[in-house]
């Protein structure tokens, strides 16, 4: 009988695993929380399969002036560093914004101002992207920053919400503990309720910069660029192939915003949840 066995008069705890076992060992390996080699890279490499099939195809297809010039990969290079302006100076921006209003919204004294705030975010995303930013571009004018305005506006109940979600969750038991512990309000917030709500926060951010790499292909309606303007010239000069092409780029962004942020939320996890 190997170590580890559980006999029938035995009152030890039974050690699942065996050391003589190699296929044991791989088990409980991957049973503690380590992430197979392919689930880390399986996204990534399709993503860059991905990449790769739509540079080959823009260096080899047969495209006329017009596809030619939709698909150049310098003007198909700044169209997607345009878009990641977008999405990485709105998600910061509203970030910034709902994050500390969520907090303040699960203080005991702020806590009747949570469904006003809620409400609001409820009516600026339920508003049609299209509108908010058309809304915005005719009181601001065009360009990068009523777009950025419009994105906050539409990203900012995912964020909110998860903040509040995630702090009510917080064990009070273990708040009540901190606090006879003799911490301060302010030093349970930073040292137990944030970390333990950073999952759920994160997974909000995950959701609002997914959501503005779609919003922002529409930005081209109000010049501020982006993989939107490769989509929108290909749909009125009817190329296919530029339409496909930045569709194709924006899922990809999209893809892989989201894969990073699980990567973020997976290294911020307190140890044990």
């Amino acid at each position: 009988m190997t170590a580890g066995t559980l006999t029938a008069d035995s009152g030890r705890p039974v050690d699942p695993v065996d050391p003589d076992d190699p296929l044991s060992r791989q088990t409980a390996k991957a049973g503690g929380g380590a992430r197979p080699w392919f689930q880390l890279l399986g996204l990534p490499v399709v993503l860059a399969l991905s990449l790769v099939a739509c540079l080959v195809y823009v260096q080899t297809a047969p495209l006329d002036s017009i596809e030619a010039r939709l698909l150049d990969p310098g003007g198909l290079l700044s169209a997607t560093l345009r878009h990641l302006q977008l999405v990485g100076v709105s998600t910061v921006v509203v970030v910034a914004l709902a994050v500390p209003l969520g907090i303040l919204a699960t203080r005991p004294a702020a806590r009747r101002i949570v469904p006003f705030v809620v409400g609001l975010g409820n009516v600026a995303q339920g508003v049609p992207s299209l509108g908010v930013l058309v809304l915005f571009a005719v009181l601001y004018g065009i360009g990068f920053w009523p777009v950025i305005v419009a994105l906050v506006l539409y990203a900012f109940l995912p964020i909110l919400r998860n903040t509040i979600v995630g702090l009510q969750q917080v064990d009070p038991f273990v708040v009540e503990s901190a606090r006879g512990m003799g911490m301060s309000s302010g030093a349970v917030l930073r040292r137990i309720e944030l970390p333990l709500a950073v999952p759920v926060i994160l997974a909000g951010v995950r959701t609002a910069a997914v959501i503005n790499v779609g919003t922002a292909t529409i930005a081209t309606l109000t010049n501020a660029g982006g993989l939107g303007d490769v989509i929108y010239q290909g749909i009125t000069l009817n190329r296919t192939s530029a339409i496909v092409v930045g569709s194709v780029l924006a899922g990809v962004l999209a893809l892989l915003i989201d894969y990073l942020g699980g990567l973020l939320e997976q290294a911020l996890r307190p140890q044990g949840l």
